[in-house]
C-alpha cells in the first residue's frame, strides 16, 4: 500500500492513525485515531487533532488548525490568502517569502459539509455544523448550524439534548 502514499518523512502521526491510498501528506501533525481518506492533501504547518475524520478529495493547507472530534466531509477546501496571485508587480513568480500564510481555526466537534470553501481568517465553534456546499467567509459561533454562500447562522444546537432547537 505505501507505493499509493505519498509521506515526508517530517509528518508526525499520532497512534492508530488510518491512512487510505493516494494521499499527500508533508510536514502536517495528525492525531491519534485519525482517519485521512483518499485523494487528501495536508500541507505543512496543518495540525489534525484526535478522533477526526477526513474525508476524500479534502484540501487542508499550511496555516490550518482542526481540533479533536472534527468531521470535514468529501471535497472541502481550506483557503490560506484572501488576496492570492501568481506573481509580483515587477512580473517575477512569487515565492513563499512574498506573502503570508493567514490561519483558520476549526474547534472540537465541528462538523463541515461536504463540498465546502473556508476561507482564512475565520474560526469555526465547538459543535458547529457547516452545511453542504457552504462558503464561510466569517466567524461561526459554537453550536450553530450555518448554510449557504456566504454561510449564514439557521439554527442553534441544544447541547443537553444534542438535537437542532
Amino acid at each position: 500500500m505505501s507505493e499509493f502514499l505519498s509521506i515526508a518523512p517530517d509528518v508526525r502521526l499520532g497512534k492508530g492513525v488510518k491512512l487510505s491510498r493516494f494521499i499527500n501528506l508533508y510536514g502536517c501533525e495528525i492525531g491519534d485515531e485519525t482517519k485521512i481518506g483518499a485523494f487528501v492533501e495536508v500541507q505543512k504547518k496543518a495540525k489534525i487533532g484526535k478522533r477526526c475524520k477526513i474525508s476524500s478529495h479534502t484540501f487542508i493547507c499550511e496555516g490550518v488548525t482542526i481540533e479533536d472530534n472534527v468531521f470535514v466531509g468529501h471535497g472541502v477546501t481550506f483557503i490560506n490568502d484572501t488576496y492570492p496571485h501568481a506573481a509580483n508587480a515587477d512580473g517575477t513568480l512569487q515565492t513563499e517569502a512574498d506573502w503570508k500564510v493567514e490561519t483558520t481555526l476549526v474547534k472540537k466537534g465541528a462538523s463541515i459539509g461536504s463540498g465546502s470553501t473556508i476561507l482564512c481568517n475565520v474560526t469555526i465553534g465547538e459543535n458547529a455544523i457547516v452545511g453542504a456546499g457552504s462558503v464561510v467567509t466569517k466567524d461561526v459561533p459554537a453550536n450553530a448550524v450555518v448554510a449557504g454562500n456566504p454561510a449564514r447562522v439557521l439554527r442553534k444546537i441544544n447541547q443537553k439534548k444534542m438535537e437542532v432547537a
